[in-house]
């Protein structure tokens, strides 16, 4: 009887403080909330605003990825030894080397190679991902592994083109002069080429004589590499002065007559005479005071003998004494003789059209010699002349109706060689940089 009793007595309590409670009004509300939270609810975490996977990714976008594991291997050509075995003793496997030889072949004569350096580069699973081969300074191939397989080419460098002035003094030889100026072997053999007609440079240059020189070189970075087009040369010779300007593939003197004569000086570039033309010479092998109706050019073996003029091969074999020889036909009543030849030019043969500068035969000592020279005779009307003496016809003149243009561009590379600066931005029709305020 007693226990419904408390029960009843229970309910009238709680509701009486409910009551209470609901009078204190907001603050009754938020103590009752806060009740039931804390005591009557089960506990929870308070959840994350993120979900486990975004967690999971942001924390992989901070790792970074693994990069790819490359086989790089790199050498230098073997003085004696082939391409390929170059390769093959840097680790290249025998394959890939088959492979590179292959794809290169087109674009490179291994024949003539005679140095370089290489760079291979292969993935994790020994695929050629590119190969490098540089043979010079601006010789340089490529293999690449693209959509479509292995792709080699030469690649394109870049280079800088200056227009510069090269002056300087002959002591004992253009050679010598040359260098003193810190230039190169090419750049006097092209001098030489230019001057042929004129000049012979073993014999009338002398110490004292003077050069200057526009010419355009060619530059990687700051690394010179070879040179361009020589546009004008003055060469001083005591009180004679010599120019070459250079005006549509030509070169011609300031007066516009062309530097090309119809008989060059010399058969070869550059070397030294051994013997002179004598209608009285003590003959080196046989003794006795014999005529020498030559010149005598003493040059390495091999050296390369050229045509000193356009003519036709009448003769091209046995001469007894002179050994191997050559004989050309000229117009006029010309003929040159070329003896002691190791042996003749690769076309050389009796009734053949040659060019002058065309090289008819090489250095040697066949026949009565004492050592490689080259033994030189021109003849006129069937007789003998002095090569060193005889006096050859003027070149021929420009074309009158162009003698305007080359004199304009005469005058404004004559003037840079005198020290008058030019704009570089500015150039004539055969490239060369007009003078300023022209």
């Amino acid at each position: 009887m007693r226990r419904p009793h408390l029960q009843d007595r229970f309910q009238r309590d709680r509701r009486r403080f409910v009551r209470r409670l609901l009078l204190l009004g907001p603050l009754g509300t938020a103590v009752i909330a806060l009740t039931v939270y804390l005591f009557l609810l089960p506990h929870q975490p308070i959840p994350s605003r993120q979900r486990p996977s975004e967690a999971e990714t942001i924390e992989q976008k901070i790792s970074p990825p693994l990069q790819p594991t490359y086989q790089v291997k790199e050498g230098a050509l073997l003085p004696k030894g082939s391409f390929s075995d170059s390769l093959r003793r840097s680790g290249i496997p025998p394959d890939r080397v088959d492979q590179i030889v292959g794809l290169l072949k087109p674009l490179i004569d291994f024949r003539r190679l005679k140095a370089g350096h290489f760079r291979y580069t292969a993935d994790e699973a020994g695929e050629m991902v590119a190969f490098v081969f540089e043979a010079g300074p601006i010789e340089i191939y490529e293999i690449d592994r693209g959509p479509q397989g292995y792709v080699a080419r030469r690649k394109e460098v870049p280079l800088q083109t200056r227009l510069e002035r090269v002056e300087g003094v002959i002591r004992s030889s253009l050679f010598e002069a040359m260098e003193a100026a810190g230039e190169k072997e090419t750049l006097v053999l092209s001098v030489a080429d230019i001057l042929s007609a004129e000049i012979d440079f073993y014999k009338e240059v002398k110490e004292g004589d003077r050069f200057r020189i526009l010419v355009e070189k060619a530059y990687k970075g700051g690394e010179f590499i070879r040179y361009g087009l020589i546009h004008a040369i003055e060469f001083h010779r005591g009180e004679r002065v010599i120019r070459g300007i250079h005006f549509e593939g030509d070169y011609y003197n300031e007066r516009g007559l062309s530097l090309k004569k119809a008989f060059l000086k010399s058969p070869l570039r550059f070397t030294r005479i051994s013997s002179r033309f004598s209608r009285a010479r003590k003959h080196p092998i046989l003794g006795g005071l014999l005529p020498h109706y030559g010149v005598d050019y003493a040059a390495p073996e091999g050296t390369p003998v050229w045509a000193v003029a356009d003519g036709v091969v009448v003769s091209c074999g046995w001469g007894g004494g002179f050994g191997k020889q050559v004989v050309l036909d000229h117009r006029n009543g010309y003929k040159t003789y070329y003896g002691h030849l190791s042996r003749f030019g690769p076309r050389i043969r009796k009734g053949v059209q040659v060019k002058q500068k065309e090289v008819i035969g090489y250095v040697g000592s066949t026949g009565l010699s004492t050592g490689p020279h080259l033994d030189y005779r021109l003849a006129k009307d069937g007789r003998f002349r002095n090569p060193l003496s005889e006096k050859f016809p003027l070149g021929h003149p420009i074309d009158p109706r162009k003698m305007e243009g080359f004199q304009q561009r005469r005058d404004q590379v004559l003037a840079w060689l005198n020290g008058e600066r030019v704009e570089e931005g500015r150039r004539g029709s055969d490239g060369v940089p007009i003078k300023g305020g022209g």
